[in-house]
This record gives structure tokens, sequence and C-alpha cells, in this order.
């Protein structure tokens, strides 16, 4: 690990101006992955901003009727939230998914979403990574691409978004709430929250130079059946090859996102609109433009089996409503 320097920050404008006038300064509040990129030298801040300080650990309701969600809530708090649970179970179920547990008590939501992709290339210094090294090439394009993306993806990049609680939140239209090295807040739609790599795979969101999340703000709850299907190599501490989550309604419509096929969390409109068709016609909706490498190709028809699993749990789930 390379030296830094530290501070801690005593509000969150002062944070973002610190980090905005501060060259190669980044934000740590749990540290799950950023400490682990430095041991590799990955990631070489010179300095580090300790954000834990600004009271942004809080789970409020909004005006609107639904939850505002400081950046700094752990993981391990918003699964176990009663209210997340009740009118959001699809939230607390991705993020049971992801990780361990020793993990999910120190991980904050804004580092969530800003988690790096766990490609093997980008954590291998010596393999080219575009995303890591702009300009030096694509290791994974001739390499092992099992875990790698289908669709969104470039000749420079075909790295996939690791997150589980970004996919559920997609599927909850959540907006990242922020604040700027100029003191002022603005609100984004995660759909348009992450970039697609193009030619520039190292600029993965739309942040700018200091800008601090504050929160992610819910919609009012949305009713229906939720649903959140991982698809993984193992049954525990492993990241997704397919992931599913789904609000459905009893008359077949809904929305749904995709994890582990593409740079972001996947969403498209044409899916959401095909949802009462089935899975099939969901999943070609999803991958359309898909770029499969032989040896993920797999994804496609697991994709398709995984939507179709998820359409029929929430009948399921629909059905013993009615009963009860």
């Amino acid at each position: 690990m390379k030296a830094f320097t530290y501070s801690r920050a005593s509000s969150p404008a002062e944070a973002a101006a610190e980090a905005a006038a501060t060259p190669n300064a980044k934000f740590i509040a749990g540290g799950t992955n950023l400490l682990d990129l430095m041991k590799l030298q990955i990631e070489t801040p010179a300095h580090l901003i300790d954000v834990n300080g600004l009271g942004l650990d809080s789970i409020e309701p909004t005006p609107e009727g639904g939850l505002r969600i400081g950046a700094l809530v752990r993981n391990t708090d918003l699964a176990a939230d009663a209210r997340v649970r009740r009118d959001y179970a699809l939230l607390s179920r991705a993020l049971l998914a992801g990780a361990s547990g020793q993990l999910r008590n120190k991980a904050t939501t804004a580092g969530n979403l800003l988690q790096r992709t766990r490609c093997v290339y980008f954590y291998d210094p010596r393999q080219p990574c575009n995303k890591r090294a702009p300009g030096s090439g694509c290791a994974a394009m001739g390499g092992v691409a099992r875990q790698l993306g289908l669709v969104g993806v470039s000749e420079s990049c075909i790295a996939t978004h690791p997150s589980d609680m970004a996919v559920a939140m997609m599927a909850l239209d959540a907006v990242v709430e922020t604040i700027g090295a100029d003191g002022i807040s603005r609100r984004i739609a995660l759909q348009d929250f992450y970039r697609l790599p193009g030619e520039t795979p190292q600029i993965e969101h739309d942040l700018r130079p200091g800008e601090l999340i504050q929160a992610v703000i819910l919609p009012p709850p949305l009713g229906g059946a939720q649903i959140y299907r991982k698809v993984r190599d193992r049954a525990s501490y492993a990241f997704a090859l397919v992931t599913v989550a789904a609000v459905i309604q009893p008359d077949g419509s809904g929305r749904l996102a995709a994890g582990g096929i593409a740079p972001r969390p996947w969403r498209v409109e044409a899916a959401d609109a095909a949802l009462p068709q089935g899975g099939a016609e969901v999943s070609a909706a999803l991958l359309d433009g898909a770029r499969p490498r032989p040896d993920n190709a797999f994804k496609q028809p697991l994709l398709a089996r995984t939507i179709t699993a998820a359409l029929a749990q929430a009948r399921e789930m629909q059905g013993k409503e009615m009963m009860s």
C-alpha cells in the first residue's frame, strides 16, 4: 500500500470541497472495496477523507411517502429495517444475497453503489485493463469471460457491475442524492447514474469531481410481488452469474432489472413491457444487441430461465395472498 494522508470531514459540504481541492483524493467509510484495491495498488489515492462522522447514517420517511436512505447506512442495518422488509422486500433480499455478514456490517449504501468490478483482469496489475490503465487494452477479450458481460459492453471493456443492492434499487426506481464542491445538492436517477464503458471504461458513473453521495431516495412503496433471484457458482459469498430483481403486479405488469450481464444494473423499458408475455420475451428484450463471448453465452438461456422462475414465484405469492 502506498503512503497517503488522511483527514476527517465535519460536514458533507466540507468533504466535497476538500475532495475537489485535493488532487487524487478519495472518500472512505466502510472501506470494504477501497482498502482491498489500495493493498493491490490498483487504487492509489494520495489522500483519504473519512466521512463516517457526517451523520448520513439514518433511514427517514420522505414527504412523498418513500424512504431516504443515508449514504452511510450499513448494509446489515438497511436489510434489517422493518420498513424496508415490509415495503421494499426486494431490497432486503438483495442485500442479504451479497457478501458475508461481517462485510455487510461495514459496507455502506454509497460504497455499495460505487464498488468497482470484480473482473479478474482488473484485479491483476500484470494484465492489460482499460478500466485500470486507460489505453492498455482489455485482457478479457482474449481471456476467460465466464463471469463477464453480454450487453452494454464495448471493445474496450466487458466487465460487469458486482452490486446486488444496485440491481434491486434499479428495479425500485431509486434516485441518488449528492452534494457538490459548491455545496449544491442534486438528484440523479439511478438509471442515469452509471455510464457504459464505450471508449472510456475508467469513467464509471456521473459523479463530478469531489461530489459526495448523501443519500438514496426510494419512491413510495410499489406493492406487488417483489422477487430477487441470484444464480452463482456456489451458495455463499460469490458474485452473480445472473441476478433478477422484479416487482410484479397482479395483472402481470411491473418492472425488472438484471445483474451479472452488463457494466451496470441492466433495465430497459421494452423488457418491462414484455413482462406479461413471459421470461423468454423479457430476456430477449434485455439482451437486445448482446455480444456474448464463447464462454459466457450460457448466460443468455440462464437469464431467460431465471426470469421465468421469478415470474412463477410472483404468481405463486399472489395466489397465496388471494387465498388468505
